[in-house]
């Protein structure tokens, strides 16, 4: 098989070995790998190839993925910057909190371009705009002169992106266990004027905002809310917690509500929106992708905040006089995933709430203003949490 293309990837975890670099590797992009953790990027270095298997209700399937190559940007930013000047691709797959930290060498490696065709940027996080959010970063990092040609040397095109990654073996190293179903949408518009990816499983949209709500209202809520709800229950699995009928309520309850807002903001249908969430819970309720509840749940400051899985679509939902009770019972059970090992975010959660007066948590926190609708509600809830 000829590899002449070359992408470079921000990320040498579950997502971006299993997902991403699985699907550039198949359409036949050399991967670079790029991460600043030691262990993986060893790894990676002294392995040729790794496995990725995917989990389905047909059985599994597995893959074996080469003609990689790993770059730890601590040491060696100078070769990344090269790698990125004469790359097709740049994806990542980091975490929303750190795009800030890796749009600086991106900038280095998009001012050195030479070649004729612009690089395409493509972050894909659990995030809206999250590559409209990169490439904020990288612009404070470019001079005048790229940015007033950026067109030239770089296409910025945000992302959705839907695939489970469970709980994976202490012992798999490099290999990855992975959800067979998939969802990889990317904009259209970006490329207009010049040549878009060509990465095997994308789906190019004109506009992306109902295929990424849809996912982050629909999977991630549903998966959030098994996790907090389930930790809060004594679960320590999101299929246990599942197969718990009051649980499996609470959830059904939440993506109601959002399912409410995707019909009507977005034009979807009833039945349509109503199919995908069946799909959704059979695939979140599905024991072969066993999962821990703490390892869904962690990050949940972020997971609260004002355009995530919870107070997004109970915002909007408030705004418009629409109900939203539903979605009221997982952000109470987030708030309470607190001091869970192994997880920064919700020790600091601890802190804020102990800290704080339940109004500030929830301006802080959940980025809502006293006068919106939502506000005195999620007040009630911290006030209880706070209680505890």
């Amino acid at each position: 098989m000829s590899f002449e293309r070359t992408a470079v990837h921000f990320g040498g975890g579950n997502i971006g070995r299993g997902f991403v670099a699985q699907l550039l590797n198949e359409s036949k992009y050399e991967v670079i790998f790029v991460d600043v953790m030691d262990s993986i990027i060893n790894k990676l270095q002294a392995t040729p190839t790794y496995t990725v298997t995917e989990v389905g209700d047909d059985g599994e399937r597995t893959f074996t993925i080469d003609h990689y190559r790993a770059i730890n940007s601590k040491f060696d930013e100078a070769k990344v910057i090269e790698e990125i000047s004469r790359a097709d691709t740049v994806t990542c797959a980091v975490g929303p909190n750190i795009l800030k930290f890796i749009a600086a060498v991106i900038a280095k490696g998009i001012e050195a371009r030479k070649l004729d065709y612009p690089l395409a940027v493509i972050a894909c996080e659990n995030m809206i705009g999250a590559t409209d959010a990169l490439k904020g970063f990288i612009d404070t990092h470019l001079s005048e002169s790229t940015k007033s040609s950026l067109d030239t040397k770089a296409r910025f095109a945000n992302s959705a992106i839907d695939r489970i990654v469970p709980n994976q073996a202490p012992d798999a190293g490099l290999d990855v266990k992975i959800e067979k179903f998939f969802e990889w949408c990317v904009e259209l518009p970006p490329f207009k004027g010049g040549k878009k990816p060509e990465i095997k499983g994308v789906h190019f949209v004109d506009d992306l905002t109902p295929y990424i709500e849809r996912k982050l209202f629909t999977v991630n809520t549903s998966h959030a809310t098994a996790a907090y709800v389930g930790k809060a229950r004594g679960k320590k699995f999101i299929h246990e917690a599942m197969q718990d009928e009051e649980i499996n309520k609470i959830v059904r309850s939440a993506l109601k509500n959002t399912a409410n807002l995707i019909v009507t903001k977005h034009g979807i249908s009833e039945a349509e929106q109503d199919e995908y969430v069946e799909k959704i819970i059979k695939r979140i309720s599905n024991p072969a992708l066993e999962d821990i509840v703490e390892r869904v749940g962690r990050a949940p400051l972020r997971k609260l905040s004002r355009k995530e899985r919870f107070v997004g679509p109970a915002a909007e939902l408030a705004e418009k006089g629409l109900d939203y009770q539903g979605l009221l019972v997982p952000i109470d059970a987030a708030f309470r995933f607190t001091d869970v090992e192994g997880d920064d975010e919700s020790a600091k959660l601890a802190t804020i709430l102990k800290e704080k007066s339940s109004k500030e948590v929830v301006q802080e926190v959940c980025g809502l203003a006293p006068d919106h609708p939502l506000f005195g509600d999620i007040v009630e809830i911290v006030e209880k949490v706070q209680k505890k």
